[in-house]
This record gives structure tokens, C-alpha cells and sequence, in this order.
């Protein structure tokens, strides 16, 4: 009987655990919602304003001074790697690691790395690294534009005051509930397009000037990108989380199945034996 009270612990423990990781697929599927529906919003502005300012840039034919857009030896390299704040969402945080050690080792191995990382998870693995110089981890608290401009404009300064030569993005893209693409964009600097690749039919008037609509729009689509990025990363998150309970649910049902069969057997197996003794007994007083 010891052994059926041990399965009957065994289902309880597992048919909690399902209830949890339930509820948690139904609320990670309740945000995803709404995240999902930002980042689909806003990719269509970021896009186009980003192309905007490559073709406008690229028009110029090298008379654009702009300090986002000078390309310098690449000897000083930061990496902004975006994670998440809390786990049970896969291997999305995971593969941001993964692919953020493998510039390090690998990509960048014979430059000076830095690293600022966005989100707990990111932070407290690659700080073991010692490369980590800052860490946003509250920024997914309250994911707004200002909150988002104000760690943009502190990386367009380190850059522009040449304490970093390339400036590189490390995130997961959505793109369903399902899957997240692990995406290394650069962020800095910013190279426009060729003269050839920006030809256009239509001939536009600009006011003020070129120059000066660019100057205007570049910090903007900076901030933008990273707050693309952010948002893309914390839809992410959330499909990941989803999809990861689900799996656990599913595996938590079958678990629990194949306990209730085992505790099923066992307990006839039990009954089965009571009466072949009880039987055993009876034909012991007969004789």
C-alpha cells in the first residue's frame, strides 16, 4: 500500500504542476495579444522611416556629416544583447546567449568587446564574461518610447564621442506565436544606400534641405529601431512562454495518464492478492 500512496503523491504533484503551467500559457497568450498587435503596428513606420533616410542619405553622394553615419576602423565593438526578465519560455533567452558568446569567441574575437545587456536573464549569465559596461533590466517594466529614447541617445553619445566604433543589436524577432528568429542588426553606424540603388522616378521637392531632414530624422529612426527591437523581443518572449507551457501542459497530462494507469494496476494487483488470501484462508479451514 506504501507504493500506491507514493503514485497517488505522484498525480498530485504532477496534476498541480499542470494546473500551473495552464494558467501561465493562458496569461502569456492574453499579453501576446497585445504585444503582438505593437509590434505589427509599428513595423511598417520603423521600415519605411529607415528607408527613407537610406535613400535620402544615399542621394547625397557622400556630402551627408553626420556623426551616426561616419564609419570608422572597427577596433571597439558593443553589443546590445536583449533578453528577458524572467524565464519558462524556452530556449528563447538561451539563444541570445548563445549567439551573443559567439561574437565574442568567434565574430569579434580579435577586437575590444563591450557588452550592455537588456533584460535579467542576459544580465546574469554574460556577466560572468566581465565584458557587461551597463544593464537596462527594468526597461520591460514600463516599455515605452521616452523610457527606450533615453538608453538610444546613450548609445548614440558613446558612439559619437568614438568610445565604440560599431554598435550591434542581438535580439529575437517575432514572427508567430511559435517561432523567434534570433537577429544580429547593426544598429551603428548607419550606412546609407548607394546613388544607383536610391534612383527613383519621382523627382521631390524637399524643404529645408536634404541635409538638414536628414540630420533631423536620424536620431528619431535610431531610437525607433531600438524600440522596434524591444518590442519585438517582448512579443517574443511571450510566444515563447506560450508555446513552452503548452508543451508542458501536454506533457503534464500524459504524465498524469500513465500515473493513473500504473496506480490503477497496482491497485487491482493489491485487490487481487486480498482475495486470493482471503481464499487461500478459506479452503485452509475447510481441510
Amino acid at each position: 500500500m506504501a507504493n500506491l500512496k507514493e503514485i497517488r503523491n505522484r498525480i498530485a504533484s504532477v496534476s498541480s504542476t499542470m494546473q500551473i503551467t495552464s494558467a501561465m500559457k493562458m496569461v502569456s497568450a492574453a499579453k501576446l495579444k497585445k504585444a503582438q498587435d505593437a509590434i505589427t503596428a509599428m513595423r511598417p513606420y520603423s521600415s519605411t522611416l529607415t528607408k527613407l533616410i537610406q535613400n535620402l542619405s544615399g542621394s547625397l553622394d557622400g556630402d551627408l556629416s553626420n556623426p551616426y553615419t561616419m564609419i570608422r576602423k572597427e577596433n571597439n565593438i558593443l553589443i546590445v544583447s536583449i533578453s528577458s526578465n524572467r524565464g519558462l519560455c524556452g530556449a528563447f533567452n538561451s539563444n541570445i546567449i548563445k549567439k551573443t558568446s559567439h561574437l565574442i569567441k568567434e565574430t569579434y574575437s580579435s577586437q575590444k568587446v563591450s557588452l550592455v545587456t537588456i533584460g535579467k536573464k542576459g544580465s546574469e549569465i554574460l556577466s560572468k564574461t566581465g565584458k557587461v559596461k551597463s544593464s537596462y533590466d527594468s526597461i520591460f517594466d514600463e516599455l515605452t518610447y521616452n523610457n527606450v529614447g533615453s538608453i538610444a541617445q546613450e548609445l548614440m553619445n558613446k558612439y559619437e564621442e568614438k568610445e565604440y566604433d560599431k554598435v550591434i543589436l542581438v535580439y529575437n524577432r517575432f514572427k508567430n506565436a511559435a517561432t523567434q528568429i534570433v537577429e544580429v542588426e547593426s544598429y551603428l553606424p548607419i550606412v546609407s544606400k548607394g546613388k544607383e540603388e536610391t534612383k527613383t522616378n519621382t523627382d521631390y521637392i524637399f524643404e529645408p534641405n536634404k541635409s538638414e531632414i536628414i540630420n533631423e530624422l536620424l536620431p528619431k529612426s535610431l531610437k525607433m529601431q531600438l524600440f522596434k527591437a524591444l518590442r519585438d523581443s517582448f512579443a517574443s518572449e511571450h510566444g515563447a512562454r506560450m508555446t513552452a507551457m503548452h508543451k508542458a501542459t501536454d506533457n503534464a497530462t500524459e504524465l498524469r495518464d500513465q500515473l493513473k494507469l500504473t496506480y490503477n494496476k497496482a491497485r487491482q494487483a493489491a485487490i487481487t492478492n486480498e482475495i486470493l488470501e482471503i481464499v487461500g484462508g478459506a479452503e485452509a479451514l475447510n481441510t
